[in-house]
């Protein structure tokens, strides 16, 4: 079974690496069938440009909040938040959306971003369609 398993899940991958642009793959187990989507991952690091007085610093983080909030209701970032940790990592979003570039666009668009407080590393990543981390 684990065997089907990695064929299953490396042909899916192999597909993306040929260019095909499929964000869902069945992965048969047993008498159940789950179906892969995947989406795209983007870590938050600390930027270089971290000198702001507090007071624009506190714009700017009100500025990605409302951010987040917006493309959450619009169905765009599924998952967003800061790690516990005061070190280089600081979040992450988990875009819905078909591509790297789209994702990218939304990443690029953020206040944070654009001031250079955070700078972005983006992913795809694959999980089971309607996961739910409750």
């Amino acid at each position: 079974m684990i065997r089907i398993q990695f064929i299953t899940v490396f042909l899916a991958f192999s597909m993306l690496a040929f260019g095909q642009s499929k964000r869902e793959f069945e992965m048969p187990e047993g008498d159940t069938v789950f179906v892969m989507k995947m989406y795209w991952m983007c870590f938050l690091y600390k930027g270089d440009n971290r000198t702001e007085d507090s007071v624009a610093s506190a714009k700017i983080q009100e500025q990605h909040l409302q951010r987040i909030n917006k493309l959450a209701e619009e169905g765009i970032i599924k998952v967003a938040g800061p790690f516990g940790h005061n070190g280089d990592l600081r979040g992450l979003f988990i875009y819905d959306v078909d591509t790297k570039e789209e994702a990218e666009k939304y990443a690029k668009s953020d206040p944070a971003i654009k001031a250079g407080q955070l700078r972005y590393e983006i992913y795809p990543w694959w999980t089971g369609k309607g996961s739910k981390l409750d």
